[in-house]
């Protein structure tokens, strides 16, 4: 049985939340038995220190109340006696000068543990604070630490898993993109023998220059596709110009009730593009202005400049993109329209900021419409 990468994912994500937590659980349980012998020698210690402070007989002062009291090597204490005199073990004996840090310290050994009472014969002579062994304060901070060791192992999973998909969608998109290529010139070159046979008879030239165009659009459409999973080559180009060229034929075949106008008041600027791909960029964004606006409106392109980058600004008039699907357009497969595939603004995602180094981001969205910003940067030296 073949799992899936998403299966596999699971499964080692649910193995380790296991593992942790059987840790963590033990470590729990070990913690709270710790916790308990700790209570126990300190209230030994306590036992000890009365018949100490309580015994007038030399005897009941020996070795053994000396050797419990040695044997105290690592929890901090505070001995409060009945004159609220203090004797500290453990800390730093400078705090004894300090009223206000005994304070805090004996707060602080309270949250920790409760006090015990040193009483003879039921009155009370002293009370014992004391706090956290050293021990027990790593293991406190053992289990954050496996909780971010497993919090980093996700994320290298996920990312992992992620980058393992996404070059499985690229390289089934490259060759679907390769094989439309080629499946569209074997029609391709059939066409344009009909037309030059078109042109021998004698036929209206109207007719045959627009099958021209369209099949110049069709050699178009191939050079795309053939580019998809290959790094494009870049040459400096004029930014206006390129742009004009761009949308020229797509403005021939706008809806009539679609006005494409370009701001032109800009001074050129000569930036790093794939010709090819930079167009069907443009047509994207255009025909998803369009779709937007339900065939009707106008769509405005402005530039903008300054030392570094050059800015390519497509508006439209539709009813605007809704904050938490901004992200979302540009995602393979989002779409809002029935027979959408989902596949134009990831594509000019893709072509801006994988093959352009640039950046595509909606800048402005209402329900007055939408504007789109595209940043390349200036004076970028020719790729291959």
């Amino acid at each position: 049985m073949k799992f899936s990468y998403n299966e596999i994912r699971w499964v080692i994500l649910l193995s380790a939340l296991g593992i942790v937590s059987l840790i963590l659980w033990n470590t729990n349980v070990f913690f709270d038995k710790f916790k308990t012998l700790e209570r126990e020698k300190m209230e030994i210690w306590a036992t000890a220190q009365t018949e100490f402070m309580s015994s007038t007989d030399e005897l009941n002062q020996g070795p053994l109340i000396l050797q419990i009291f040695q044997s105290n090597k690592d929890t901090p204490m505070i001995l409060v006696n009945k004159d609220q005199s203090y004797w500290v073990n453990n800390m730093d004996e400078s705090i004894l000068n300090q009223p206000d840090e005994i304070a805090k310290k004996i707060t602080e050994f309270i949250n920790q543990n409760k006090p015990i009472l040193l009483k003879h014969n039921n009155a009370l002579i002293a009370t014992l604070y004391y706090g956290d062994a050293p021990i027990l304060n790593k293991l406190k901070y053992y289990p954050l630490g496996l909780l971010l060791i497993l919090i980093l192992f996700s994320a290298i999973l996920y990312f992992y898993m992620k980058s393992v998909k996404a070059s499985e969608q690229n390289k089934l998109w490259a060759g679907m993109a390769k094989e439309t290529a080629h499946q569209i010139a074997t029609p391709l070159s059939a066409i344009m023998g009909w037309s030059n046979l078109l042109k021998s008879k004698g036929a209206d030239p109207q007719i045959t220059q627009e099958m021209d165009q369209d099949i110049e659009r069709l050699h178009l459409i191939t050079d795309r596709f053939s580019k998809i999973g290959a790094s494009p080559k870049l040459s400096l180009q004029p930014l206006l110009k390129t742009t004009k060229e761009g949308v020229l034929y797509l403005k021939k075949r706008l809806p009539n009730h679609i006005e494409l106008s370009i701001d032109d008041t800009i001074e050129e600027q000569q930036i790093a593009l794939n010709k090819a791909l930079y167009f069907w960029c443009l047509e994207n964004i255009i025909k998803n202005a369009i779709d937007a606006m339900q065939g009707s409106g106008s769509v405005e392109l402005s530039f903008k400049s300054n030392e570094l980058f050059c800015y390519v600004y497509v508006k439209d008039q539709g009813p605007g993109i809704p904050q938490n699907k901004i992200k979302a357009i540009f995602k393979p497969g989002y779409s809002t329209k029935t027979r959408g595939w989902g596949l134009g603004l990831s594509l000019a995602k893709r072509i801006i900021e994988e093959y352009h180094n640039g950046k595509i981001s909606v800048i402005e969205t209402s329900p007055k419409g939408t504007v789109f910003e595209l940043k390349f940067r200036k004076g970028v030296a020719t790729q291959e």
